[in-house]
């Protein structure tokens, strides 16, 4: 491996959804994730920060295009997982938050460095909140929010 060439961030990551209105009202009006776009019935890209969480229909999105711009074909069945980074500080906040709004704290674990509150999506997707100091990332990293 040539040691000058490496990645070093992650820009988008992607979840199979069932039925793409209901994750949008999920994401948008319970998360607060900014919405970017859509097609109907193939996908919906929102904003995280400075990065993209993107929910396909995999229905959709397994079967190839033929566009010039249009991405191989792909998809996923069954749960997946994403985890969204807040201040250690905003946690319990979160916590109830999720609560108010109906959505069920799955579990919540107690690591080491931090604490991860694990959720689902409409689409039972794995969803987790947690500081990035789970894994000693220095919270200094995450963009202003609140």
């Amino acid at each position: 491996m040539n040691p000058s060439m490496r990645v070093t961030d992650v820009l988008e990551s992607a979840l199979y959804v069932t039925d793409l209105a209901a994750a949008q009202s999920f994401y948008t009006e319970i998360l607060g994730l900014p919405f970017y776009s859509k097609v109907e019935g193939r996908h919906l890209f929102l904003r995280c920060g400075n990065r993209m969480v993107l929910l396909f229909n995999a229905e959709a999105t397994s079967v190839s295009s033929s566009g010039p711009s249009d991405a191989p074909a792909h998809g996923a069945r069954g749960a997946g997982h994403l985890a969204f980074a807040v201040p250690e500080r905003e946690l319990d906040r979160w916590k109830k938050h999720l609560s108010e709004n109906g959505v069920e704290i799955e579990k919540e674990i107690h690591f080491g460095k931090s604490r991860s509150i694990y959720f689902r999506d409409p689409s039972g997707n794995s969803l987790e909140i947690t500081s990035p100091l789970l894994w000693e990332i220095p919270e200094d990293t995450l963009l202003s929010g609140t």
